[in-house]
Parts: C-alpha cells; structure tokens; sequence
C-alpha cells in the first residue's frame, strides 16, 4: 500500500515552525547556497538595484533550500519541470496549479474560472453519418484528487496562508521545499545534502500513482540537474541551475514508495514516456449504431499524415471515465498534465473521432492534453510538454510525420469540412499554448531559413513578451490577466487602430475574445509577404491582406523559404476546401459518393500561400460495425495542404501553378 504524506511536524529549524514568511524575508539578505549562481553585478562589481530585483527568486530557492534542508539543485530541478520557474502572475495552470512550484488548489481554481464553450463540432465530421452529440465540460463538483490539492499541505506544513502560496512566488517555493522535505522523511530517508539521496521524495512530489510515471518524471528531474538551466522568468527573475553531470540518483528509492506497477503492455509509445493502455470501447449498442472509434489498417490501407494536439477541457478522471464510454468520441492518447503520464485509448491502425473532420480523423492521430479548468489563460506544465513532445517526435519518426506546423496540428488549425461546420470548429489548445518551446522540445526549433527580404515568413514571436490583449477567459468581455502567447494579431492596415480582418466563414465581426480567431497567426505558421511598412509585415490571409507588428529590435516573425501556390493564368480565384476528397468517379460500387464541397473561402490571382504537402483525394468509407464494409477511396485528383489563414485548407493541384519562394 502506498504510504501518504500526512501533513508531518515542521523540519526542526525550518521556516514551518516560525512561518515561511520569514524565510522570504530572509531570501534578500542571503547570498545563493548550495551550488547556485551569483546574483547580478554591475560595473563595480556591487549588486545593482535591478539585479538584486531580479535575483529574488534565485535566492528564495538558496533560503528555502537551507532552511528546509533540501539540496537547492532538487529544489530547482523539481519547480523546473513543472513551470520552468515561472510565476504565472499568480493565474492557476490547467490542473489548478499556483506558482513555480505547480502547488495544486484545483478546487480554489475550478471556483474562480467557470468553464466556457469554444466549439460546438461534431468530433466525427463525417457528412455520411448522423452527428454525435457535442462534447461537454466535465462536472465542477468532480471529486479532487491529492495529486490536485498538494497547497493545502504545503500551507499546513509551513504556516503561510493559502492565499500566499497561490499568489507570491518566493512563498510558494518554500511550500514547495516543505512538501519535499516531509516526503523525504515520511519515506524514511534522511535530509541529504546529496541530491542523489532525493530520488524516491522527487518521483512522490510528482503525484504519480505508478512507478513507471514516478521514475520517468523523476529521471526527467535528475537530467535537468545533470545538464543544468538557465532563464529568465516571465516576471524577468533570472534563474541558474548549474550543471552537476556526475550526480547519479540511487533510483532504488522508488520500490519503497508503494506505487502501483502500471504495465506498458499493447501500447504505441517511446520507451522514454510512461505509458499504459486503457482501451476506448469499441462496441455496438442501441439502434444499429457504435463507437466510439472505427477500425482500420493504418498506414497500410492509408498514410497518417498528421498529429492534433488537443485540450481535454476536463479533469484526468473524468477524461479517463469518457473516452471508455461507446456512446461517447475517441482520441488516441490522453496526457496528464502533473507528472506527464501518458494512457493510450486507440491504435494507431485504427481511426479515432477527436477533430471534427473526417478527412483530418481517417488520416491523423489525436493526443488529448489534461486541462482541469476551460479558463484559457491557464498555463501547462513542463512535465506534459515534455511527454508530449517524446511522444509526437516518435509516432512522427514511426508514420513519416513532418515537424511542421502544416502537419503537427492545433485543434483550432484543422478546418470546418463544410461550410455549415465553420462556426462551430473548436478552438483549442489556444494562444496559450507554447508552440515555440513544444518544437524546442521536438527538436525542430523554429528559425530563419531566407534573407532579411524573404518572401515568405514563419510568425515566431518571442513567447514571454509577446501578450496580446485577450478577452472572455473568465467572463464575456473581461479582460485576461497579462500572459505570453504564441500568436499574432492581424489588422486590415498598418495601424493598431485599423479595423481586424475578417473570417467570412464565421459570420461574425472580429474581436479580441479568446476564442476568436478571426484575425490571429500562430507560431510556427508559414505565410507570403504581401507588403511591408515600417514596423508592419502583411501576409496573404483568407484572401485578403493581413498586417502585423513586426518591429526590427523585437520580431514577431523571421523570413522563410519554401513551395507558394497562386491560381493557375486566366482564373481570377480558385475555390477553397476542408477536406480532400475523390472525384465522384473513383467511388466503387456499394460507396456513396462524397461532396466535394468548397468552403465559402477562394484564393484570388496575384494572392500566395504557402504548401504543406500534396495529397491524392481521399475518403474512409467505415459507417457499419462490421469492419468487412470499409473501404478507402482514392482518387486521381491531387491537393495542395495549404496555410490559409489561422487553420490549413486544401486547393485542387489542378487549379493552381506552384512555385519557390
């Protein structure tokens, strides 16, 4: 049985017995322990008052270190995985939790940000069969898990009020160093200076319920510890950890925990990940019909061409309970956002109903990312984008996915199949969510690939600094606290006052909402340079031009190369589609022929956009139980996978002439 941590007698000496507070206090007069860099000096060689602002931080770890007796490089690898030291302003990550150290309040949060709705799809999107019923939030009065209320400890350990653990960050490092300390000691294990000594209290911080996860989140600790790390916050906290290449963790700590044993069996996952199978049901019930999948023969019948990184909207239990209901959608992996676990629900082979687009679905593999809360301006954490990105760079390796922006899709860039399911495409997982670090991770960064007057353009906007204004996160029309985002607005003119472009396949008149993405780009996407002016670059964007900011001493985008396609002579536009279908002459007997339906959308002549990929017209006929039914249709047409505006799109080969740029 796995032993708990019930909320053990303070350290001797520690700020528990006289109140964190003071150990904050103390951080300003104390120089960095324990291996830590030297705070910022100026040109005398004294410490300046900026850089003694902006050591702060690094000295709230040297005094929590000390005072609780962990080893500061634990302390710093620890609140390095879960929020790469950043405060967040105090806003709650997605799972409700609060500060460098992911302290989790879930229930505190889930109170403060109700849930909202951003997408009303029909997660199947296939015209061939009757819809599904949309997908909901989950139930705020969901039963909170430990791993989600570990702030309520680290307030009684160490005396500060929950409120400061969730909103000043040098307090919610000593919580953080409390919480360490009382796991090293309900394990039995002394309080080493030796960071060795800490694997076991690392992986039970974590919150996992297996060891598998536990050693994986552990081992992720101890190579940021080994490698070491250095960055500026997003409150501009200057934080070092220095490398300690020889630290070797006694990793034997881990049977001592009393973790459940979660077996890897029948899973499609990279050996660096912790991973377990919990199948999504593939059954029939009621009247003739079935879910919540459909088989296939992936990639042999069809290619995987792309992978969706999605937002559960939902807590990791009740996410679990869903995906198991036959009645329900599917998506291939869900991952927890504490300690990045990962549970497959779906072969790869097979067809899950996660995007809202059958072609998109037939042809893709969905990963649904923990989120507790719907407020869109919480955070994630380090240890999901960690998981995630081993996982996406080894399902890209094993399908022939390329690490791009046209291929590794937001559920906000596939498109609507049809002009009616436009509005009602989902938005997630939001400006929030940090492409830029996520392809870091990949090990496929973003960057330069032309000359200053290239004639394309990658948007790359430095992720802390760049915070549009945001509206509707926790009520309509409220504005969203300051946060780091990874898109760009795009206005009709060279000018903040200029009216934003339009999405006409909305239908509505754009704005600065959260879920409005009328008139945004997005890290990592490719557009053609229409004109520039100034601190201004304007993009071809769903056939019209689009002007952003972007100034020479801090650019939101770089130049780049790359394959245009423009309409063929003598057209003056050419349709727009949401899905690459067949003609109507490759569909075999017994196969109903599938609209090829163009969206409201066109491309018009003197206009470029850039090409992610060219795709032969296809179509998954799979709309009975029985998988002896199912067909894949191709067809002779060609398509052009196309940057269109804030999500892709498809063009007919035939009506385009393609080009370098």
């Amino acid at each position: 049985m796995r032993r708990s941590v019930t909320h053990p007698r303070p350290v001797p000496g520690s700020a528990g017995a006289r109140g964190a507070t003071a150990a904050v206090a103390s951080a300003a007069l104390l120089l960095p322990l324990l291996g830590a860099a030297s705070p910022a000096t100026d040109s005398t060689g004294s410490m300046g008052a900026a850089g003694a602002s902006a050591a702060l931080l690094q000295r709230a770890f040297s005094t929590a270190a000390a005072e609780y007796r962990v080893p500061q490089s634990v302390l710093l690898g620890v609140s390095y995985l879960q929020s790469r030291w950043d405060g967040h302003a105090g806003a709650p990550s997605v799972t409700g939790g609060y500060g460098p150290m992911h302290l989790t309040d879930a229930r505190t949060a889930l109170t403060s940000a109700p849930h909202h709705s951003e997408g009303t799809e029909d997660a199947r999107g296939d015209d061939a069969r009757p819809p599904l019923r949309p997908r909901t939030a989950l139930p705020e009065d969901a039963e909170i898990p430990p791993r989600l209320n570990t702030l309520l400890s680290a307030a009684e350990l160490t005396g500060v009020s929950p409120e400061e653990l969730r909103t000043d960050p040098m307090a919610n490092v000593a919580g953080g160093a409390a919480l360490l300390a009382a796991a090293q000691r309900d394990l039995g294990e002394p309080l080493s200076a030796d960071p060795a000594d800490w694997y076991g209290a690392v992986a039970y911080f974590s919150g996992a319920d297996d060891t598998a996860t536990g050693a994986a989140y552990a081992n992720d600790v101890y190579d940021v510890i080994r490698t070491g790390a250095e960055r500026t916050t997003d409150a501009g906290q200057r934080v070092v950890l220095p490398a300690q290449p020889r630290v070797r963790p006694r990793t034997a700590q881990l049977r001592h925990i009393g973790l459940r044993t979660a077996s890897a069996a029948g899973t499609e996952c990279p050996s660096t990940v912790a991973c377990e199978w919990i199948p999504a049901p593939y059954e029939q019930f009621g009247d003739n019909d079935y879910g919540n999948h459909d088989t296939g023969d992936r990639p042999a019948s069809q290619s995987v061409e792309y992978i969706v990184v999605h937002d559960t909207e939902g807590g990791w239990e009740g996410v679990i309970d869903l995906v198991q209901d036959p009645a329900y959608v599917s998506w291939n992996y869900s991952l927890r956002s504490t300690d990045g676990h990962v549970a497959q629900h779906v072969k790869a082979k097979d067809v899950a109903w996660h995007a809202g687009n059958w072609y998109v679905n037939a042809k893709s593999i969905g990963l649904e990312h923990e989120g507790f809360l719907a407020a869109p301006d919480s955070w994630y954490t380090e240890a999901m984008y960690r998981s995630s990105a081993r996982l996406v760079a080894y399902l890209a390796a094993q399908y022939g996915i390329p690490l791009d922006r046209q291929h590794i899709l937001g559920h906000d860039t596939v498109p609507g199949p049809t002009t009616a399911s436009v509005p009602g495409m989902h938005t997630d997982p939001g400006p929030y969510w940090d492409w830029r670090h996520y392809f870091e991770l990949l090990g496929h960064p973003f960057k330069a690939t032309a000359g200053q007057d290239g004639s394309l353009v990658t948007i790359l906007p430095d992720y802390a600094a760049n915070q549009p204004v945001y509206t509707g996160c926790t009520a309509p029309g409220q504005t969203c606290a300051a946060h780091g985002s990874s898109e760009v607005r795009l206005y009709s003119d060279h000018s903040l006052t200029a009216p934003l472009v339009k999405d006409i396949g909305l239908g509505t008149t754009p704005g600065t909402g959260v879920n409005d993405l009328s008139s945004r780009a997005s890290t990592g996407q490719q557009y053609a340079v229409a004109d520039r002016w100034e601190d201004w670059t304007a993009i071809w964007y769903l056939g019209q031009k689009a002007w952003f900011r972007n100034p020479a001493q801090q650019p939101t985008a770089v130049p780049a190369s790359g394959t245009v396609v423009t309409p063929k002579d003598g057209v003056d536009s050419v349709p727009v589609y949401g899905r690459a279908y067949p003609e109507a002459a490759a569909y075999p007997a017994g196969v109903p022929a599938q609209a090829v339906s163009p969206l409201p959308y066109r491309l018009p002549k003197g206009q470029k956009y850039v090409v992610g990929g060219t795709v032969p017209g296809e179509y998954y006929y799979a709309v009975t139980f029985a998988a002896d039914t199912h067909r894949v249709v191709v067809g002779k047409d060609l398509y052009y996978e196309i940057q269109y505006g804030h999500r892709v799109a498809f063009v007919r080969a035939a009506d385009v002439r393609v080009s370098a740029s």
